[in-house]
């Protein structure tokens, strides 16, 4: 079930292959946020590799509700297609895209050879695209005099949160990205710090991949 506040994807492009039975499977594998996006990349790649016996994709995509596709692409029904997009469904990912490329090497692999064959290059490709959890963020803005910049950035710090750069102008004004819900904490630090003199200003809210060091 997709959760309002957080998602999983790819990470970054991915690229593998495998051989099964004489037959090329080159798995393609990118992170799409719209439909569009998804049939320009699985266009891409029919065109990369017009000479293919098949390419076969499936992808699910958020544009804005949630949309699932799948081609089979001339292998028998239910044989290619779905089993890639029971890979990605399986990951509980969304906003992803993979196309499976088979050069046919002459021994047939049978329905369940197939599957099989598909759902392994699909995993294959997801394995070297990694995955990453996006998490829906609240930007705030924090404007204080420079007499409590440094204990206040100190404290910024240490929370993990995503900074920009500051401004600096009569006063001093960082954003943070700070999870969805967790905004009241860090303006009780604010207020704290600078006897209530520090403003904040709520922003606007946005998905950011998960701070490696796990704050969330």
């Amino acid at each position: 079930m997709l959760s309002p506040d957080r998602f999983r994807t790819v990470k970054a492009y991915g690229e593998t292959e495998i051989i099964i039975q004489k037959s090329r499977f080159i798995t393609y594998v990118e992170r799409v946020d719209t439909e569009e996006e998804a049939s320009r990349f699985i266009q891409g790649i029919a065109k990369k590799h017009w000479d293919a016996t098949h390419n076969c994709y499936g992808y699910i995509v958020y544009d804005p509700s949630e949309i699932q596709r799948s081609s089979d692409d001339g292998e028998p029904a239910g044989t290619a297609g779905r089993p890639i997009l029971e890979v990605i469904k399986n990951r509980q990912l969304r906003n992803t895209a993979i196309v499976v490329t088979r050069y046919f090497g002459g021994v047939k692999l049978g329905a369940a050879g197939l599957i099989r064959a598909y759902s392994q290059g699909a995993s294959a490709g997801l394995d070297a695209a990694g995955e990453v959890d996006w998490v829906l963020h609240r930007q705030v803005h924090i404007l204080v005099d420079y007499p409590t910049m440094g204990k206040v950035e100190h404290q910024l710090r240490q929370t993990g949160y995503e900074m920009d750069s500051p401004v600096f102008t009569d006063r001093v004004q960082w954003s943070v990205w700070v999870p969805a819900g967790r905004e009241a904490p860090v303006q009780d630090m604010v207020a704290e710090l600078t006897s209530g003199q520090g403003m904040i200003t709520l922003g606007e809210l946005d998905y950011r991949p998960r701070n490696g060091n796990g704050v969330e």
